[in-house]
């Protein structure tokens, strides 16, 4: 059973060789898989099945299913005859467009498409939608096929297919706005592969090379530079360059908190040489438009006021800073808790410390706003303060946060710029341009206007500094803003700089001249020319000087220019000859008096006219009624056309040309009175009736609009005057705040001072009692030495020892001191409590001199000498002497009649005979001894 098997496959073998080596009879030409024509046969190699030529032809199917063919030719194909009928469409809404918005899921396939060839011919049929299409078409598509694109189409290998797909995303971005595309794209910088990161890095570059950072938010892509620079492949990180330095371009410094700390030093060096390349080129302006400037370029009536607007936008989009691009951060968290009672402490340290942590919270691009009252009433206080350091860092504190609040901080401007600007008498430099940057960061918020009224007030302040740094914030303000001064504004601030030129100082001088040559930059030379009367060639010469050189920021918007040409459509009423279709361009035909002026000989200059001629005098005269009373000027000329009067008229020539300018507008009732005269002469009496009716009612119309405008006119006036009187109660009660602020400081001083006093008296009092008890303890001493030394006096013959008595209490205590001793112990006193302030009284006892102690002969002494208010109380006799001494007891006390030293002195002469009387009792005993 074996056997077999291989001798029939080896037969089968066999003859399938000899089939193929048999020559075919009708050889067909060889077939490729993918022809190269449009055909749809096809050949398919080992099968035997084959398409013929003249199968089903594709092109007669519908775009839609062609595009979800499964044959790639059929697609490619597809494509192409999309993008000719989109060229082709005459406006985006012909037919063509309707099935691809209707069912944006086919440009989804289409630009991903798995051949690259068709892939290439969709983008192509894409952009010619989007150009074609419009708006709606983008708005539709574009949720489905930007990320596609950013994932299979930015990173293809051919040139072609990735620029076609930049142009679309440039298309998408033209025809509406930028925020969803590039939202769109920077998922693709989280892609995996490297390729299609560096790909979606140089799309961007694209986008904000053709748009600009003024169209194309540049924050979202800032926050996504970092990780870019940090990508290890090294082509990620050259296109991340090329997209910063492209920002550069258009943000300049403003880019750099954003993202600049996160870099490594080398990137930021290479960064910083690519910087200074490009720093000497020009501004960079938008190459591409959008659609809607494209839109108003056209409707545009002149290209030079489209251009300036063009000028001024792009101007504007070099201006970005970092406020623009950063986020708002709440920094009322990051301020001390303790911040106000620090900045009252009355050590300049804790102030100091106060103001620097203040500074370090509000040190921020952007602040998000919140009530920053209290924190602005304390550095308005601080502006005040004696330390320089204290007055420095809080007027960095206001700048800090004005530029982080910008529009938001004009409502403290009342509570720190006048602060500010008292100081200003600071001499020292560093402390002048900290409160320079404080005034320039609060000007910020606000404008010229509300400022003024400081500036013009501080410009006549007495002191020259105040002046002078008053001066330079006004040639500050008036470079930088941008609204043009209202003319009361720059009388005043001529008169002020005028003022100037007078002042003796050269500094103030020149300041004068450079306010008047900056207005006379914003306003030109002819404008300017009423306030320089009466200035001599000299100063004139001056003001000229700082014109030419002068750069400001604010430009006359020339708006009245274009109204002339709207007074031409009233001449061209007259100049018609259609005078019924004319009737109803009055309201729109806004004619000044002067241009009536020819229009009243018109129906008087030709009597014999038709009457069909004098109804475009009727129109073209009831323009100037319809101008001046506005609203109620519609009703009257509705009332003249609904009268019966001129449908019956049509009928007689001559009669209704005079009614007819009997009823003229109210603008030109002079040149309608010549013309009521005429109608008298020619007229019957029962035309006038109407007309005159007609005259009362518009002359009723205009009293009543005098009378309203009159009332109106009195309103704004008692409103001024309102507002004069508000203003001046606003600054009496800010003087009177400043008063009671002065009031209220020099009270809290007088306090502490007395505070001062009275702990200077309680030490005082305290070391006089440390006196007093001392010299208690010392009369407590020389009490006891005298009663020992009355004992040793007792002589054993009965010889009578000196009878010596103690003082009394109210002898010791008792104060007979003159007035110069009183002073005297109260400088001693007081002496005393100032080294126990200062920490110097170690010994208080050994302050006392010798003298002060024990000698009885200086008078400021008295409780300090061992006799002090002792006397004899009885006669001492001696052998040897005849002559004795009573003594009583009485008082040491100096007396007031000077008796002070007298009885120190005969204490001392009391001791001293003691002395003598124990020594001869000692030797008699010894005498007397065998």
């Amino acid at each position: 059973m074996a056997t077999p098997r291989p001798s029939r496959l080896f037969k089968k073998l066999i003859s399938r060789v000899a089939n193929l080596a048999k020559p075919s009879k009708n050889p067909s030409p060889p077939r490729e898989r993918y022809p190269n024509s449009n055909s749809t046969s096809y050949c398919y190699e080992g099968n035997s099945a084959i398409m013929a030529d003249q199968e089903e032809d594709f092109s007669s199917l519908p775009l839609p299913d062609r595009f979800a063919h499964k044959v790639w030719k059929v697609r490619k194909a597809a494509y192409e005859d999309a993008a000719k009928q989109f060229s082709v469409s005459p406006d985006e809404s012909d037919p063509c467009f309707r099935p691809f918005i209707n069912d944006p899921g086919l440009w989804k396939s289409a630009v991903t498409d798995s051949n690259v060839a068709a892939q290439q011919e969709a983008l192509v049929a894409l952009c010619a939608f989007l150009k074609f299409g419009g708006r709606d078409g983008a708005l539709r598509t574009r949720g489905l096929t930007i990320t596609p694109m950013v994932e299979k189409c930015l990173s293809s290998t051919r040139a072609a297919t990735k620029q076609n797909a930049i142009e679309s995303l440039l298309l998408y971005i033209e025809l509406d706005t930028s925020a969803p595309v590039i939202e769109d794209i920077l998922p693709g910088l989280s892609n995996k592969v490297p390729k299609n990161v560096a790909a979606t890095l140089h799309a961007l570059t694209q986008i904000f090379h053709n748009y600009g950072c003024k169209i194309v938010d540049p924050k979202p892509v800032l926050k996504a530079l970092p990780k870019a620079f940090g990508a290890a492949d090294k082509n990620v990180r050259a296109e991340a360059t090329n997209l910063t330095v492209e920002l550069y371009r258009w943000l300049r410094e403003a880019m750099k908190p954003m993202f600049w700390g996160e870099l490594k030093p080398t990137q930021q060096n290479d960064l910083e040489t690519q910087f200074e390349k490009i720093k000497s080129e020009p501004a960079p302006k938008q190459e591409r438009l959008l659609r809607s400037q494209q839109e108003a370029m056209e409707s545009a009536p002149a290209g030079g006021e489209d251009g300036g607007e063009g000028e001024d936008y792009e101007e504007d989009a070099v201006e970005v800073d970092a406020f623009d691009l950063a986020e708002p951060q709440d920094v009322t968290k990051k301020i001390p808790a303790n911040f106000s009672e620090m900045l009252a402490s009355s050590k300049w340290k804790d102030r100091k410390e106060a103001v620097d942590a203040l500074h370090q919270a509000l040190n921020v691009p952007r602040i998000k706003d919140s009530d920053f009252s209290e924190v602005n009433r304390g550095l308005a206080k601080c502006m005040k303060d004696a330390n320089v350091a204290v007055v420095t860092q809080a007027a960095l504190c206001i700048q800090a946060l004005a530029t982080g609040l910008r529009k938001s901080y004009a409502k403290y401007r009342t509570i720190v710029m006048q602060p500010i600007m008292d100081r200003l008498k600071e001499k020292k430099a560093t402390v002048a341009d900290a409160l320079g940057g404080a005034l320039d960061a609060v000007f910020t918020s606000t404008d010229l206007t509300e400022c003024l009224e400081d500036i013009t007030a501080y410009l006549t302040n007495k002191n020259p500094q105040v002046k002078e740094g008053t001066m330079k914030f006004l040639i500050r303000c008036l470079r930088t803003t941008r609204n043009v001064p209202s003319k009361p504004e720059i009388a005043g601030l001529c008169d002020s700089g005028k003022k100037l030129l007078s002042e003796s100082s050269p500094a103030l001088r020149d300041g004068g001249a450079e306010i008047l040559g900056t207005i006379m930059k914003i306003i030109g030379e002819r404008a300017m020319t009423p306030h320089l009367e009466g200035l001599d060639d000299i100063r004139k010469n001056k003001v000229k000087e700082f014109f030419e050189t002068a750069e400001v920021k604010a430009k006359e918007k020339p708006k009245p220019a274009p109204a002339p040409p709207k007074a031409a459509p009233p001449k061209k009423v007259m100049g018609g000859k259609k005078p019924m279709a004319k009737k109803a361009a009055p309201p729109s035909a806004a004619a000044p008096p002067p241009v009536e002026a020819p229009l009243a000989p018109q129906p008087t200059s030709r009597p014999g006219s038709k009457p069909g001629l004098a109804k475009p005098g009727l129109g073209g005269l009831k323009a100037p009624q319809k101008r001046t009373l506005a609203a109620p000027g519609i009703a009257s000329p509705r009332r003249a056309p609904a009268a019966p009067v001129m449908p019956a008229e049509d009928d007689f020539a001559p009669p209704p040309q005079p009614r007819l300018g009997l009823s003229r507008g109210l603008a030109g009732r002079s040149l309608a009175k010549p013309a009521a005269a005429t109608a008298a002469a020619q007229l019957p009496p029962a035309s006038p009736p109407p007309s005159s009716g007609l005259t009362a009612l518009e002359r009723a119309e205009l009293e009543e609009l005098r009378a309203a405008n009159e009332r109106l006119g009195r309103q704004v006036d008692e409103m001024r005057q309102e507002r004069s009187k508000f203003m001046s109660e606003i600054q009496e009660l800010k003087n009177q705040n400043a008063g009671l602020i002065e009031d209220h400081t020099r009270d809290v001083l007088s306090i502490k001072a007395k505070e001062t006093q009275l702990v200077r008296a309680r030490s005082d009092a305290e070391a006089t009692e440390q006196v007093n008890e001392r010299l208690r303890r010392e009369l407590e001493r020389l009490k006891r030495a005298l009663s020992h030394a009355e004992g040793l006096g007792t002589s054993p013959g009965g010889m009578g020892s000196p009878r010596i008595t103690s003082p009394t209490h109210d002898d010791v205590y008792r104060d007979h001191s003159t007035s110069s001793v009183s002073r005297h112990r109260m400088s001693m006193a007081s002496s005393f409590s100032e080294e126990k302030e200062n920490g110097d009284l170690h010994n208080p006892r050994s302050k006392l001199s010798p003298e002060l102690r024990y000698a009885g002969s200086n008078p400021s002494s008295g409780r300090g000498s061992p006799a002090r208010g002792f006397r004899s109380a009885g006669s001492y006799r001696e052998d040897d002497s005849s002559s004795g001494m009573s003594q009583r007891p009485m008082s040491s006390a100096p007396q007031p009649s000077g008796n002070g030293v007298e009885s120190w002195r005969r204490a001392a002469e009391v001791t001293s005979q003691l002395k003598a009387r124990i020594e001869q009792m000692k030797a008699k005993q010894a005498y007397a001894r065998p």
